[in-house]
Protein backbone atom coordinates (compact mmCIF):
# COMPACT_ATOMS: atom_id res chain seq x y z
CA UNK A 1 0.00 0.00 0.00
CA UNK A 2 2.92 2.42 1.19
CA UNK A 3 4.40 2.03 -2.06
CA UNK A 4 1.63 2.67 -4.42
CA UNK A 5 0.69 5.69 -1.99
CA UNK A 6 4.02 7.33 -2.72
CA UNK A 7 3.91 6.80 -6.55
CA UNK A 8 0.34 7.84 -6.51
CA UNK A 9 1.84 10.98 -4.94
CA UNK A 10 5.01 11.52 -6.85
CA UNK A 11 4.86 9.89 -9.86
CA UNK A 12 6.98 7.62 -11.84
CA UNK A 13 10.54 6.92 -9.51
CA UNK A 14 13.05 4.60 -9.70
CA UNK A 15 12.84 1.79 -7.19
CA UNK A 16 16.01 3.61 -5.10
CA UNK A 17 13.80 6.97 -4.83
CA UNK A 18 10.50 4.84 -4.23
CA UNK A 19 12.70 3.84 -0.49
CA UNK A 20 13.84 7.05 -0.01
CA UNK A 21 10.21 8.25 0.38
CA UNK A 22 9.21 5.46 2.32
CA UNK A 23 11.58 6.57 4.99
CA UNK A 24 10.82 10.46 4.52
CA UNK A 25 7.10 10.07 4.17
CA UNK A 26 6.07 7.16 6.88
CA UNK A 27 9.43 6.92 8.54
CA UNK A 28 9.87 3.13 7.70
CA UNK A 29 13.15 1.58 6.66
CA UNK A 30 12.73 -1.23 4.93
CA UNK A 31 16.22 -3.59 3.76
CA UNK A 32 17.24 -1.95 -0.11
CA UNK A 33 16.82 -5.78 -1.15
CA UNK A 34 12.90 -5.89 0.55
CA UNK A 35 11.68 -2.79 -1.18
CA UNK A 36 13.37 -4.47 -4.68
CA UNK A 37 11.33 -7.45 -4.06
CA UNK A 38 8.09 -5.71 -3.21
CA UNK A 39 8.33 -3.65 -6.61
CA UNK A 40 9.23 -6.74 -8.53
CA UNK A 41 6.24 -8.66 -7.16
CA UNK A 42 4.24 -5.67 -7.87
CA UNK A 43 4.89 -5.40 -11.45
CA UNK A 44 5.02 -9.00 -12.27
CA UNK A 45 1.15 -8.80 -10.89
CA UNK A 46 -0.10 -5.86 -12.69
CA UNK A 47 -0.18 -3.44 -10.15
CA UNK A 48 3.12 -1.79 -11.36
CA UNK A 49 4.76 -0.94 -14.47
CA UNK A 50 8.08 -0.09 -15.40
CA UNK A 51 8.23 3.19 -17.53
CA UNK A 52 11.25 3.91 -20.37
CA UNK A 53 12.87 6.90 -19.92
CA UNK A 54 16.66 7.69 -19.35
CA UNK A 55 16.20 5.04 -16.57
CA UNK A 56 13.63 3.12 -15.56
CA UNK A 57 11.08 4.13 -13.14
CA UNK A 58 7.88 2.44 -12.00
CA UNK A 59 4.14 3.73 -12.07
CA UNK A 60 0.90 2.72 -10.36
CA UNK A 61 -1.30 0.54 -12.70
CA UNK A 62 -4.92 1.21 -12.95
CA UNK A 63 -5.42 -2.47 -11.17
CA UNK A 64 -2.69 -0.74 -8.30
CA UNK A 65 -4.51 2.18 -8.21
CA UNK A 66 -7.83 0.09 -7.50
CA UNK A 67 -6.03 -1.96 -4.95
CA UNK A 68 -5.22 0.48 -2.96
CA UNK A 69 -8.78 1.88 -2.84
CA UNK A 70 -9.90 -1.88 -1.46
CA UNK A 71 -7.12 -1.71 0.89
CA UNK A 72 -8.08 1.76 2.32
CA UNK A 73 -11.92 0.66 2.69
CA UNK A 74 -10.92 -2.73 4.35
CA UNK A 75 -8.31 -0.80 6.64
CA UNK A 76 -11.36 1.08 7.64
CA UNK A 77 -14.12 -1.05 8.24
CA UNK A 78 -11.68 -3.04 10.29
CA UNK A 79 -11.16 -0.07 12.54
CA UNK A 80 -14.78 0.35 12.54
CA UNK A 81 -15.13 -3.09 14.04
CA UNK A 82 -12.15 -2.87 16.48
CA UNK A 83 -13.98 0.86 17.75
CA UNK A 84 -17.14 -0.70 19.12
Amino acid sequence: MYIIKVLLDSGPLKAYDIRRRLVETYGLKPATVTVYSVIYRMTREGLLRKTSEPETRYEVTSKGAKCLGEAVELLKELVEKLSH
